[in-house]
């Protein structure tokens, strides 16, 4: 398939709360409620996550 990057993004829901817990391919961490806010987050790469971890 073209196209393919290898990037992986993963999203996980946390139970028993509106929170998404959001892991960018560079290993940035991210917390949001708003799914829409997490992805702009993502896809927005490498702007508001400097370090692996350093999520908000």
């Amino acid at each position: 398939m073209s196209g393919r990057t290898g990037e992986v993004y993963r999203v996980d829901w946390l139970p028993g709360t509106d929170v998404l817990h959001g892991t960018c391919h560079c290993g940035a961490e991210h917390t949001a409620e708003d799914p829409v806010a997490m992805w702009d987050w993502m896809l927005a790469h490498p702007r508001g996550h400097d370090l692996p971890g350093g999520g908000s």
